[in-house]
Formats: C-alpha cells, structure tokens, sequence
C-alpha cells in the first residue's frame, strides 16, 4: 500500500510540476508574443483557469506527501520526504502571500479596465512564479530521491 502511495503521489506533484514549468517557459512566452491585447486576455483567461485548478491540486499534493511522510516515517527517505513537504509548503506560502494577489486581479483585466502598470505587475508574477516552479522541482527531486 506504502508503495502505492508513493507512485501516486509522485506522479501527482510531478505533472503538477509539468503544468507549472509549461507556464513559466511556454505557455507564459507565447502569450507575450501575441498581437495588441491578445496575451493580456489569455493571461487573463489563464488566471481564471489554473485559479479555480491549482489550489486543489497544491494542497492535494501537500496532503498526499503528508500521508506518505506518516506512512513512511520507520522508511530510508522519510527525511527527504519531510523535507519535500516543507517546500511544497512554503510553495503553498509563496502562492498565497505574492502569486494569488497579482493572479486576482489579473483575471479580472480587459483593455478597457486593466491599470497602467500590468505589465510590470505580470512581470512580478513571473518572476515569482519562478522562483515557486524552482521551489517545486526541489520537492518532486526529493521525492522521487526518495522512491529510490
């Protein structure tokens, strides 16, 4: 059952890892490249996507790990395990206090009411965002460290 457990919940952090990445270096890129305010709509229409998909999907792979970390705490690896929950941790942290307030107000812009400084706040997204893709993949490096 431990067994189970792991795999599903290192598939699940990690295809959550695949959708962040694809958004920072892909889909993030293709939307900037796009003609007068088609890539402001599509960031918009994105917010309001992942907003309503990602905080499940985040808190969802905490709790699996959670799971695993008891499960697992007389298993080799718990440590990394533990420690991949405390950065998914401070993920959820860094989403709720920098990522979701921009990401709010975001999806909210059209040409007609976004403020003058959208695309610097959505450059701050970026860069934030960033930093929690990197923070991620440190998680999903220590679990499947630990599956090993």
């Amino acid at each position: 059952m431990l067994n189970a457990l792991e795999v599903v919940t290192t598939v699940v952090v990690g295809v959550m890892v695949g959708v962040e990445f694809s958004v920072a270096f892909v889909m993030n890129r293709i939307l900037n490249a796009l003609p007068e305010d088609s890539g402001q709509l599509g960031h918009a229409h994105g917010s309001r996507m992942l907003g309503a998909v990602m905080p499940v999907w985040y808190i969802g792979s905490l709790v699996l790990v959670g799971i695993w970390a008891v499960a697992g705490r007389h298993h080799d690896g718990v440590g990394l395990v533990v420690t991949a929950a405390g950065l998914l941790i401070l993920s959820v942290i860094m989403s709720l206090l920098l990522l979701v307030p921009i990401a709010n107000r975001g999806k909210t812009w059209t040409p007609d009411n976004r403020p003058a400084d959208w695309k610097e706040q959505m450059n701050r997204w970026e860069r934030y965002h960033y930093v929690r893709v990197a923070v991620i993949i440190a998680a999903f490096t220590l679990l499947v460290a630990a599956l090993a």
